[in-house]
């Protein structure tokens, strides 16, 4: 009898020891589950402090954006040590003649009455010596795969100049296609766009149309610049269409992102926010817009900064109203398999 008591004591000390062992372990992953969101939340934290700088003024768009006008000298790009003190170039040495020329340009005035802008537009505009930035919000950086890697793309197989075919997948099942040159020296591009607002399927696809430079091999000494609008759920947390630009210097390894979300790209319009949506839109049978972007390149005037780190390349995007669809003719076109809309592209190289 006594010996029953003793094994059936020695039984619930057992059972008591594995419970609170069995507690210990979670409270453990409970607290270490607590601390790693609790530093997740810092470090997102401390990101955005670092993007969204203090603002001149705030303007609140009807998508839900909010638009910080940030004096020309405190954005991102001056964060780059290389940049500290570099003095702001507000006009490029050098413009390609005929091109982007305002003083040349003559539209109609029902073209001048209804133009094509930016959603943002209709809630104010910065004042000058300011630049407009769309604020990151914490979901946007939460939607990436780190920190780290927000604003960034994703190190993917890149499509190759080597077909205009609609149909083309590459190994990352990415569609496209391309119209290119190749062979030569450039030194600026300009392509004027279709702009459309794709459907997006799922959160992790998306649609874009542009511009794109590329210089060195297809391997990790790529170089390129790339302008033009995209509808990107992952980026952006909607399906609006927006305009963009990206570079990188070594194949989307370390160096680049997207718009203004890393240092590198100096903005000087205070018209014109990257990331933002662009409105209106083109609709099948009806009104077409276009978006025109010019990049190029130019001798930097200011020495000291390593011209082995950064080139003066200047992008400049012009938004207008087009013809009817039905009027338009254009020498490179990509119609969507199954639809009746058609996304054209006037390119122009130098």
């Amino acid at each position: 009898m006594g010996g029953e008591a003793y094994v059936s004591r020695a039984r619930w000390t057992w059972k008591a020891l594995i419970l609170a062992l069995c507690l210990w372990g979670f409270n453990s992953v409970s607290s270490a589950a607590r601390l790693s969101a609790s530093r997740q939340k810092l470090e997102v934290q401390k990101h955005l402090n670092r993007l969204n700088k203090p603002a001149v003024k705030s303007i609140k768009s009807p998508d839900g954006d909010v638009i910080d006008c940030i004096h020309i000298s405190h954005q991102p790009a001056f964060d780059h040590p290389y940049l500290k003190d570099h003095k702001i170039q507000m006009r490029p040495t050098y413009h390609p003649e005929g091109l982007f020329d305002e003083n040349k340009v003559s539209e109609k005035p029902k073209e001048r009455s209804n133009p094509i802008t930016q959603l943002w537009h209709v809630n104010g505009k910065c004042p000058e010596d300011t630049i407009p930035v769309r604020r990151t919000k914490e979901d946007d950086v939460l939607r990436a795969s780190s920190v780290k890697r927000y604003g960034r793309k994703k190190h993917r197989t890149i499509p190759k100049p080597r077909s205009a075919d609609p149909d083309l997948v590459n190994e990352s099942g990415h569609q496209h296609a391309i119209a290119y040159v190749e062979g030569d020296k450039y030194y600026g591009a300009r392509a004027t766009i279709n702009v459309w607002e794709p459907k997006i399927q799922q959160p992790n696809e998306f649609s874009l149309s542009q511009l794109w430079i590329l210089g060195g091999s297809f391997g990790e000494d790529l170089n390129s610049i790339e302008a033009g609008w995209q509808v990107s759920p992952d980026l952006y947390g909607d399906n609006n269409t927006r305009l963009f630009t990206y570079w990188t210097s070594d194949a989307y390894q370390a160096t680049g992102c997207y718009n203004l979300l890393c240092s590198g790209f100096i903005q000087i319009n205070s018209e014109i926010a990257m990331g933002a949506s662009i409105s209106p839109v083109s609709a099948f049978r009806s009104s077409q817009y276009d978006i025109s972007i010019l990049v190029w390149k130019v001798k930097a005037k200011d020495q000291s900064v390593p011209l082995d780190n950064f080139v003066e390349t200047h992008i400049l995007a012009r938004f207008r109203k087009s013809f009817h669809l039905d009027e338009q003719t254009h020498p490179w076109q990509y119609q969507h398999p199954g639809s009746q809309r058609r996304a054209l592209v006037d390119a122009i190289w130098q």
